[in-house]
């Protein structure tokens, strides 16, 4: 494959990032225990404008490794238009989550993990590091966010 684009500016994948974080439907949440086991999953996700909120069961690897570790990484988009976003993870119990991570999810999706039947936590996934490139012409400036702070 031969790269014929420019690459963007750090403004513009900024930009795109922050668009994409509203739209997207489901992000790919990688976590390992402590023995360094991984597990992927797709979630749906809610972005309020600091931090990713998902929920899953607090009883599968997920959940636990979510609550145990304190850390994820998360990925949306193809390996043309990746985004990695490597955050620190805080866990509500259902009856403790923040209304407004519950009415996000209700509004996105119509759904209301304190509804079902399973145990669900909450999850606040606040992001240290974030990158996003297209592509290697757009690995050099592909950080946006490095120790919890936007460097564009």
């Amino acid at each position: 494959m031969e790269i014929t684009e420019t690459p963007r500016t750090p403004a513009e994948r900024k930009r795109r990032l922050l668009e994409r974080l509203e739209r997207e439907q489901d992000v790919w949440v990688a976590t390992a225990d402590g023995a360094g086991v991984p597990c992927l999953v797709a979630l749906w996700f809610v972005w309020d404008g600091r931090a990713l909120w998902v929920s899953t069961r607090l009883t599968n690897p997920t959940g636990r490794n979510l609550r145990e570790a304190g850390r994820a990484r998360v990925a949306f988009g193809d390996t043309r238009d990746v985004v990695l976003v490597d955050g620190e993870v805080d866990a509500f119990p259902a009856p403790k989550a923040p209304e407004a991570a519950v009415a996000g999810l209700r509004a996105k999706y119509g759904w209301d993990p304190r509804g079902d039947s399973a145990s669900y936590a909450f999850y606040r996934i606040r992001p240290r590091t974030v990158q996003a490139y297209r592509g290697e012409h757009e690995m050099r400036g592909r950080f946006l966010m490095r120790d919890g702070a936007w460097v564009v």
